[in-house]
C-alpha cells in the first residue's frame, strides 16, 4: 500500500498542474495490479449485501419501534410465530410464540417505564437463501422516576436471531434470544414508589 501513496499524491499534484495550464513533467508510476475504480459509476451491489443491509435494518426497527412505543412497528418486524428465548433473563424454557403475544408482553411489561433506549452494534449476519441468521451486542436502558432516586436499570448482552424472507420480500424475525452478560441499576424499577 505504501508504494501506491506517493503516485496518488503524485497523479493529484499531477491534476492540479493541468488545471494552472501547465505541462507537468514526465511521471515514473510503478506498475500495480489494481484497477482504478469508476466513482461516477455506482458497481452493481452483491445480493447477499442487499439482504445483510434489510436484516440489520429489521433488528434496528423491532429496537427503535420499542423504545418509542410504536407497537405495529414492533409486530412488523416479527414473523407469525418466533421462537422466543429470554431464559437468561427471566429463566424458564424457550417457546414458540405468535407474534402478538409477544407485542402484548412487552407492551404490558413495558408500561411502568417512563423511557426505554436500545443500542445495538457490533452486528454478524450470514445469509442462507430465504433464511439468515444474525447476531449483535445490545444494551437496554430503563427509565422510570423513583422516590429512591435510583432511577435506570441497565441491560448488557447480546442477541440470536433468525430471520425469514416472506413472499413480500420483507425480512422478519423467526427466532430471538436474548443472552446477559449483566444487569446494573435498580432491578426493582417498576416497584420502587
Amino acid at each position: 500500500m505504501a508504494d501506491h501513496e506517493p503516485t496518488v499524491a503524485t497523479n493529484a499534484f499531477s491534476c492540479q498542474i493541468r488545471q494552472q495550464g501547465l505541462r507537468s513533467p514526465p511521471l515514473d508510476i510503478p506498475e500495480s495490479n489494481e484497477r482504478m475504480i469508476d466513482v461516477h459509476r455506482p458497481r452493481a451491489v452483491p445480493a447477499d449485501l442487499v439482504a445483510e443491509h434489510r436484516i440489520v435494518d429489521c433488528i434496528i426497527r423491532l429496537f427503535v419501534a420499542t423504545d418509542s412505543r410504536d407497537w405495529a412497528g414492533v409486530r412488523a418486524c416479527l414473523a407469525d410465530v418466533v421462537r422466543f428465548d429470554m431464559t437468561s433473563l427471566a429463566g424458564g424454557e424457550p417457546a414458540d410464540l405468535p407474534a402478538e403475544q409477544i407485542v402484548a408482553a412487552w407492551t404490558t411489561g413495558l408500561a411502568p417505564i417512563e423511557h426505554v433506549h436500545h443500542q445495538a452494534g457490533n452486528f454478524r449476519v450470514t445469509v442462507r437463501g430465504g433464511e439468515a441468521d444474525a447476531f449483535c451486542y445490545g444494551i437496554a436502558l430503563h427509565y422510570r422516576r423513583t422516590a429512591s432516586g435510583r432511577n435506570t436499570r441497565t441491560f448488557v448482552g447480546s442477541y440470536d436471531f433468525t430471520l425469514v424472507n416472506g413472499r413480500d420480500h420483507a425480512w422478519r424475525i423467526s427466532a430471538f434470544r436474548f443472552n446477559l452478560k449483566f444487569i446494573e441499576g435498580n432491578q426493582q424499577l417498576e416497584q420502587d414508589g
